[in-house]
């Protein structure tokens, strides 16, 4: 089965440039939705089911770090994967903090997307530019959370 994903972001050229990179990268995964804003992707997560939910951290409405949690409750095998034009100490701790398994900053999605998806995809985690395999073992309740952002331009 194809793996399903989900593109949340308020700006309709980043949306744009997630999907083009997507397809582009891996034609295999469908991209079954998009929304601008987290009230939106929670009511997609219902709708759509996808397997990797690509959201943005700032948001009119509802935040991204406001909306992984429901996403979560919602779809328990939904992976999040939180996208920031962000970088610091502070971000790794609200996205773990969120329950997420990773983020990826906008200005290297163009190298970092793509292994960040796969590694989610696999059960795995990203954070800053590290993949890392899905542990041996039990995993603790809650889902993972990664920022993604593709440079447009």
């Amino acid at each position: 089965m194809r793996p399903r994903i989900l593109i949340v972001d308020d700006h309709e050229v980043v949306r744009q440039g997630v999907r083009s990179v997507l397809s582009h990268a891996r034609p295999e995964w469908e991209i079954c939705g998009e929304a601008s804003d987290g009230k939106q992707a929670i009511e997609a997560v219902q709708r759509l089911k996808p397997d990797v939910v690509i959201l943005d951290i700032t948001m009119p409405s509802i935040s991204g770090l406001q909306a992984a949690p429901q996403i979560a409750k919602l779809n328990k095998d939904c992976r999040i994967l939180i996208f920031t034009m962000h970088e610091s100490e502070r971000i790794t701790k609200d996205v773990r903090a969120a329950g997420a398994h990773g983020y990826v900053q906008k200005s290297q999605a163009g190298r970092d997307l793509i292994v960040a998806i796969d590694a989610l995809l696999a059960g795995g985690t990203f954070f800053g530019g590290t993949a890392r395999k899905k542990p041996e073992g039990d995993i603790p309740p809650g889902i993972s959370f990664c920022w993604v952002c593709v440079a447009t331009g």
